[in-house]
């Protein structure tokens, strides 16, 4: 069984690695790939959504002769970012409460 991720949870965390350091598409893709199961078809509209929004920007930078797209995140997604994070914490919270309530507590 797979615990399905929402789209605002991989929002944040796209932004969150973006907080770090930037990062073409496909090394973003892998960082992600590392934490949950997912494929580039699914992350590159994922930019482009997040792009649109505000949330990042691109540039691009030669290497090996040819040209790689970085995203880098922006104050506006960095704000996301924070959003994301604090709605998480609240739902984390509820879920842990159910999930570690002992036997018996209301």
């Amino acid at each position: 069984m797979k615990i399905q991720i929402t789209a605002e949870l991989l929002d944040g965390l796209v932004l969150a690695i973006l907080k770090q350091d930037d990062y073409y598409g496909y090394a973003l893709t892998q960082k992600v790939k590392n934490v949950i199961d997912v494929s580039e078809s699914t992350m590159y509209p994922v930019l482009r959504r997040l792009k649109k929004n505000g949330d990042l920007t691109t540039y691009d930078k030669s290497f090996q002769g040819r040209n790689r797209r970085y995203y880098q995140i922006t104050d506006v997604g960095k704000q996301h970012l924070q959003e994301i994070l604090q709605l998480w914490e609240e739902y984390k919270s509820n879920l842990d409460r159910i999930f570690y309530r002992k036997c018996g507590e209301e």
